[in-house]
This record gives structure tokens, sequence and C-alpha cells, in this order.
């Protein structure tokens, strides 16, 4: 337990554990700033309070994590659980667009938490070191480089280090925290909620401003969600209560002491709060706890890439695994480029933390949301509970989320529409994609032969030459075109002849006992059925090895693969829009080649080529 306690310290509250960098700088000299006097800091700390309880201990510790997919979290779980409820109903097609968003908008926050972590952590120079403001920039993109050009190198090594150096970081926020709290300890007046109540009450419409930057102080909330197939409920949620949360409720309640005692402390309170001889060592253990931070969101965004390519939503992209035993451990090159050019831009284009921080709130909030929603719907269909206490507790959560979401409206044109882009944007390709597969398979159906059909056609004297054929197909029914097409050209039939499609479940998981599944379709014609969860990885030739205990045995010299490689035209038929049609085309032709992706021998296939109108 405590192994795991310290592993989830390192991985899973990187980002959340950051959010006292920025937050309350944001809050008091942010876009909207409030006025620092008492009862504005007092209402501030009492709404970071209890946000940090009923969202983080409550929403995710104690309720989301109970609705776990097998083990596993993270929105596209929690979609799978989601559509699994609503099938056949009018909601199914609503949980799954508000699912694909809440994925979507999780890129932009993997884009903006690197830019906004490091650059408020570097900016610490500023107090330190006056003279050597011009260099937060350079210094910044040195270290977004250097972060993003070792991700190939795989983070087990980097891992072991993760635990200790967040363990140090959480003390040394609390330890600063409480120097200043001795100072003013009228600041812990802020637990009871009423100065909550009251700062709404005669502050209005200031108050709902001030939610669109405290909600920076629940920024990672969703990585406890997403993680927690790696070190299990238990173990996170012990952490947190033991160590994180008593860590970031004493430096939020000493960076407000501080601005009881000073004022002018709102530029930077989290920094000028540290004694002055510590501001220097305390830069360099933000900027590696921002960077840990970081990494969390960057496996994150390799994590649901892999997700969403296994369910359907997009192409295949290569894929190298970078630990020999863990297999969550991936690394996806095109995404990490793309993350990293994004970054680089963000820092550039904002120029600074507070900037950044506009932009950041929407896609927290945005993705907030959407988990209440949907987590109401399992709480309503899944867990059955009482109608009105699903209603209650799943309305509560949604009035809350809707609240920090609609303040964060309010920074659209400061930044916020950063996110909200990046989202529509991946919406797009993610929906183009998978509507155009099911187009594509339509049309292959469409010209697709019946198997008893062909196997009654074919000539008893057709030339049968030893070995094994496997024809991959994206159906369980037909004969793959990749076997018409090598039939009418080369005039020969392998001894036996395999009909393999590769099906990916709504789950994360499939056991090996359940993933091969083998039809005699007759005349030495056999189907295969290979299924993987979600979070497997895919690799066709060591799962064919299973076959063996079904009496089928592969030899690895005798055993050839076709494969249909489709070019898509697109036309004016029914079905999309002409340019998702151009896009889908540009989308398959980028596409990683089946061969990369199913780990097939590469001197052991045969492509196929077929042209087919969309």
């Amino acid at each position: 337990m405590a192994t795991l306690m310290i592993g989830a310290i390192g991985v899973v509250y990187g980002d959340i554990g950051t959010s006292p960098l920025y937050a309350i700088k944001e809050v008091f000299s942010g876009t909207h700033p409030l006025p620092v006097d008492k009862g504005h800091i007092l209402g501030v700390l009492s709404l970071v309070f209890w946000s940090l309880i009923l969202v983080i201990s409550g929403k995710y510790l104690l309720l989301l994590m109970r609705a776990d997919n097998k083990g596993q979290g993270g929105s596209l779980g929690l979609l799978a659980l989601a559509s699994q409820v609503t099938q056949k109903t009018f909601m199914a097609p609503i949980v799954v667009i508000l699912g694909i968003f809440a994925g979507a908008l999780f890129y932009g926050d993997s884009m903006i938490t690197p830019a906004i972590s490091v650059l408020s952590a570097v900016e610490g120079l500023e107090v330190a070191v006056p003279g050597l403001s011009v260099y937060v920039i350079p210094i910044t993109i040195a270290v977004i480089v250097i972060l993003f050009m070792f991700q190939s190198r795989g983070s087990s090594v980097v891992g072991r280090l993760f635990g200790p150096i967040m363990i140090v970081w959480f003390v040394a926020l609390g330890a600063i925290g409480v120097l200043k709290i001795i100072e003013a300890p009228q600041v812990l007046a802020a637990i009871n909620p009423w100065y909550a109540v009251t700062f709404f009450l005669q502050y209005k419409l200031m108050a709902f401003l001030a939610l669109g930057s405290v909600v920076l102080v629940l920024t990672g909330g969703e990585a406890l969600y997403a993680d927690m197939g790696h070190f299990g409920i238990e173990p996170i949620r012990r952490s947190w209560f033991i160590l994180v949360l008593p860590a970031l409720l004493l430096n939020y309640f000493g960076q407000g002491a501080l601005l009881l005692i000073d004022k002018a402390a709102a530029e930077n309170p989290f920094y000028l709060m540290v004694p002055s001889w510590a501001v220097l060592p305390m830069v360099g253990l933000s900027t590696m706890a921002t960077v840990i931070a970081s990494q969390a969101v960057i496996t994150g965004a390799y994590s649901i890439t892999r997700q969403a390519m296994q369910l359907g939503f997009l192409p295949r992209m290569a894929t190298i695994h970078t630990s020999e035993s863990e297999s969550g451990q991936i690394y996806i090159p095109f995404v990490n480029w793309l993350l990293l050019a994004a970054v680089i831009a963000l820092v550039l284009g904002f120029q600074s933390s507070t900037s950044l921080a506009a932009a950041y709130g929407i896609a927290v909030t945005g993705t907030m949301l959407i988990a209440s929603i949907q987590l109401t719907v399992v709480m309503f269909r899944m867990w059955k509970w009482n109608p009105w206490i699903a209603g209650f507790i799943g309305g509560a959560l949604t009035i809350v989320d809707l609240a920090y979401f609609a303040a964060n409206m309010t920074k659209l044109t400061h930044g916020g529409w950063f996110p909200l882009a990046v989202g529509i944007a991946i919406v797009v390709l993610l929906t183009t994609w998978k509507k155009g597969r099911e187009l594509l398979f339509a049309r292959r159906a469409e010209d697709a032969m019946p198997v008893d059909v062909f196997l009654n056609s074919l000539n008893p004297n057709v030339t049968r030459v030893p070995g094994t054929s496997v024809f991959l197909s994206g159906t369980t029914d037909g004969v793959p075109h990749a076997l018409l097409h090598n039939l009418k050209h080369n005039r020969v039939v392998h001894e036996r002849v395999v009909f393999l499609t590769v099906i990916t479940e709504e789950v994360p998981h499939v056991a090996e006992a359940k993933r091969l599944e083998v039809q005699h379709l007759g005349r030495r014609f056999y189907r295969f059925i290979l299924r993987y969860g979600y979070m497997d990885e895919t690799d066709v030739p060591a799962a064919l090895k299973g076959a063996a205990r079904l009496n089928f045995e592969f030899n690895d010299m005798e055993t050839s693969f076709f494969l249909g490689r489709e070019t898509v035209m697109p036309s004016r038929r029914p079905g999309m829009a002409l340019w998702r049609e151009h896009l889908f085309a540009w989308m398959m032709r980028s596409a990683t080649s089946a061969m990369d992706f199913f780990k097939l021998p590469p001197n052991r296939v045969v492509e196929m080529g077929t042209q087919v109108e969309i």
C-alpha cells in the first residue's frame, strides 16, 4: 500500500499539486481581479476549501471512482459505461457526443498544462532575480523541449523519482503555508462555509467571475479518475486525505494569510510567501514538480489516443511500448510532436501564466461538467439508485460544474476560445473517422459475397497450394475482398484459409481465455474472431499462437497474411459532406499500415489494393 501511495502521489497528483503556483494569483491579479481585502480573501479561501472537499473528495474520490469499467476510469471508460445503459434510447447519441467531446477537451488540457505549469514555475525567477525576467520564456521553452524529447525513452526510469520528489513538494507546500498562517491565524475562519455564502450574497457578479479563477485549484481532478487503473482506488484515496489535501489547503490558506498582511503580494503570492533564501531552490523544485505534472497529461494523451484507436474513433498510428512489463507505458510519436508544437505556440502566444489561465479553465470545467452528466446517467440506469437521491446528487454536481463552466465562458475572448477550438476540431476528426469507417464497411457489404455462396461456387479442382493464408476482414460475415482479388489474379487457394476479424470490446481488457473464437466454415476454410479490450495491446501473431489449445497450429514460415488496402474515392453519394469525405480519405492515407499496427511479420504480408467510392 505504501509503495502504491508513493506512486500515486508522483503520477496522479502532479497536476492538481502544482495549482498553488497560479490559482490564487489568478484570482487577485488575473483577467477579473478581485480587491485584496479581508472579505474577498476569506470568501475566496472558503470557496477553495469547499470546492476541494465537495468536488475532489466527494465527486471524484467517493463517487466517480465507483463508476469503474473493469477497474479502469477516464472519459472514454465512463463513456463506455454510460453507452451500455443508454443503448437504443433517445439518450444514446447525446451520451456518445458528450463523451467524445470530453475526450477531445482532454487534448486541449494536455496542451495547456505543460505550458502554464512550467511557465508559472520559471516565473519565480522574476521574484528571485528580477534581472533574469527576460529569460523566462526561453528557459520555459528549453524545459518543455527537453521534456518532450525524452518521451521516447519511456517514463519507467523517471517514474521512480516522481513519488519522492512530489512528497518533498507537498511537504514544502504545507511548511511554507504554516509559516504564514502562524502570522495571520484569523485566515482559518474561512473554513466556515458561511464566508463563501456571504461572498456571493455581497458581491454577486464579482463572486461569479471569481469562480473562473477558483476552479484552477481543481485542475488535475480528472487525473484521479483517469489513472485509477494504474494504482487502484484505495492508494489514491489514502494519499489524498493523508498528504495531498492537507498540504494544498495549508498552502492556499498561507497565501491568504500573506495577502491579509501585504496586499501588494497579490502579484505572485506563492513565491512571495517563500523565505528569500529559499526562493531559488523553490524555483528548481517547482520546475521539477511541473515537469512531473506535464508528464502525467502527456502520458494521458497517449493513453486516450490508443483507446480512441481501439474504439474506432481514430486511424491507426505508430505506437511504441517503452516498457516490457507495463503495457500502459506507450509512446506515440505523432501525438508527441504535435503536442510539443502546440505547447511552444501557446507559450510564445500567451507569454505569461496569467494569460494562459483564462484558456485553462474552460478545458477543465467542460470535462468536469460532462463527467457529472455521465455520472448522473450511471447513478440512475446502472446503479439503480433511488431517483430522489440520484437526482439530488447528480443535479447538485451538475449545477456546481455548470456555474464554474459559465464563469469561465466569460474569458472566451481572453484565450478561452483555444481549448474550445481544439475540442471542436478533434470532435470533427473523431466523428469523421467513425462515420467514414461505417460508410466504408457499408459499401463493402454491398459488394460482399456470402461465405456459403462462395464455397458452393468454388471450383473443386482449383489449385490448393501448401500453407495457411490469413485474410484480415473488418466484418464477421462475407468473404474478404482480398481473397477474391487473390483468386482472380493468382488462381490459387491455400490449403487452409482463415478469415480473421479483430474486434475491440467496450471493456479495458479481454481475458486470454476469451480472446480467440474459431468457426469452421467447411472445405478447410475458417473464421477467426480476435477480441481485445480498448487498453489491450493488439498483437495478432501472439494471439494466433493461442489457437493451439483449439487444435489449430500455425507454422510461422508457412503462414501468409493478406491485407486489403482501400483507396477511398469521395463522391456525392449520400453519407457525409464532401469536405468530410476528403478529410476521411486523407486520414486513411495517413494511417499506419495494418501490418505495423497488428504486428504482422513484414516478410509474410501481401497487400491487395482496391478503390472504394463512399
